[in-house]
């Protein structure tokens, strides 16, 4: 736990108390700074276990008085509505305010919230977060910045009360770049996981053996690990990383992708089963039920 002295201590702005959200602002509290929060569904007599400390704010004006403010929602829209929204962060803002995006909003958005701020005076950076809601609860999530020098210096004491690295990737936009390349390599992981257990059960091999035998070859990434329950226990394990959110990121990388004029079959190929998934209504389990979808469209 990054703890910090009392001459740094900063009040924060925070907006998205989800599952990441949630361990994000406990972590801050328990660094030594203080927090105002917002979100919809936030109240006082109904704080997360942990954040007890934190002062609810009435709307998303109110973290524009913060030294800080950062967003942690699921899409742009969101996050547009929250920055520029009636009663929003940027409106609210005296100029120099900072503001840091960290839920996954492409860096099409990102650029421009950052054009839009500017003209108010307040800046814009994004910082998204790479990590399971297990790995945010101890702090072991990295984050990528996009945001100038200055501001990832004023920013990185910050960050890593939150995360255990912090990347500094250039300008505003690259951060969210990096992020979409990133999920589309753990897309693609989570459905091979999903693959490779259907090929080993087709033949006799029990999932929790052959999952043995995955977690310690070559293709043993951290993701194997900490994903073994949510393959084999679905329903035990709950939902870390909804499927939904997963589609978004993978739709996102490949409307990149097409900006730029770039085959990426492999991308495509695990859009289309992701597309598919949701139509039958898996959107809100854990991005693990891939599985689940393709075993639904095997017939041995």
């Amino acid at each position: 736990m990054t703890t910090i002295d009392e001459g740094q201590r900063m009040n924060i702005g925070f907006a998205g108390i989800g599952r990441m959200g949630a361990h994000m602002v406990r972590r801050l509290l328990e660094a030594g700074h203080s927090v105002t929060a917002y979100d919809l569904y936030l109240s006082a007599d109904a704080l997360p276990g942990g954040l007890e400390a934190v002062t609810v704010a009435s709307g998303p004006s109110d973290l524009a008085r913060a030294d800080v403010s950062f967003s942690m929602l699921p899409d742009a829209a969101a996050t547009d509505d929250v920055l520029f929204g009636e009663g929003g962060i940027v409106p609210a803002a005296a100029s120099g305010h900072l503001h840091v995006v960290m839920g996954t909003v492409g860096p099409t958005a990102v650029r421009a919230f950052a054009s839009r701020a500017e003209a108010a005076g307040v800046a814009v950076v994004d910082a998204p977060v790479s990590g399971s809601v297990s790995l945010a609860e101890t702090g072991q999530i990295s984050t990528m910045v996009g945001a100038d020098a200055d501001q990832f210096r004023r920013l990185q004491p910050v960050l890593a009360a939150m995360t255990k690295a912090q990347f500094h990737t250039g300008p505003v936009g690259t951060a969210s770049v990096a992020k979409l390349a990133v999920n589309s390599v753990l897309a693609s992981l989570n459905q091979g996981i999903a693959e490779a257990l259907l090929l080993a059960e087709a033949d006799g091999l029990t999932a929790s053996a052959f999952y043995d035998v995955l977690g310690s070859s070559a293709v043993a990434a951290p993701y194997v690990g900490y994903k073994r329950d949510h393959f084999l226990d679905p329903d035990g394990a709950g939902v870390a990383f909804p499927l939904s959110l997963l589609h978004k990121d993978v739709g996102l990388g490949l409307e990149l992708a097409r900006r730029h004029d770039l085959n990426l079959p492999q991308a495509a190929t695990v859009g289309n089963v992701l597309d598919r998934a949701l139509a039958t209504g898996l959107g809100d389990k854990d991005m693990a039920a891939v599985l689940e979808y393709l075993g639904l469209s095997y017939q041995p």
